[in-house]
């Protein structure tokens, strides 16, 4: 697997990510925070999403040994459009780096991402994306 940049290292490590756990990546791009995420699981699961059909392509390249274990799917979606497939939530931990939907650069598309966001969560689920120290925790309306 090749290494992650500086940046999304920092990023990936400060997710509080446990083997048990959901997690939603969205804007998952050519798929290296889902790989370095699903290498963090054991009974987990994480789901990979993005807008871009040749981001998800890579992906699916990149990330072929984590999906035929059972820990990583990935699939192409918006994260405006988001709603969960039979058996894939609720998630625990979503996050997103550089999605111009979260992180302000796209309010009206921000509002509805996080409309379907909450609907994914479970109770006690948290949202995290770049932008702080190296992450900030977004408030999800419930």
């Amino acid at each position: 697997m090749p290494q992650l940049s500086q940046r999304l290292a920092e990023a990936v490590d400060a997710l509080p990510v446990e083997p048990h756990l959901r997690v939603l990546e969205i804007g998952c791009g050519p798929g290296a925070a889902a790989r370095a995420v699903a290498a963090r699981l054991d009974t987990g699961h994480i789901l990979a999403i993005d807008r871009s059909a040749a981001a998800v392509a890579q992906a699916r390249i990149a990330c072929a040994a984590e999906i035929a274990s059972g820990r990583l799917a990935v699939r192409r979606c918006a994260a405006e459009d988001f709603v969960p497939e039979p058996g894939e939530g609720p998630f625990d931990l979503v996050f997103a780096f550089r999605v111009g939907a979260l992180d302000g650069r796209h309010p009206e598309a921000g509002a509805r991402a996080m409309t379907r966001i909450a609907a994914a969560l479970a109770p006690t689920g948290r949202l995290f994306i770049d932008g702080g120290d190296p992450l900030r925790e977004l408030s999800v309306p419930r």
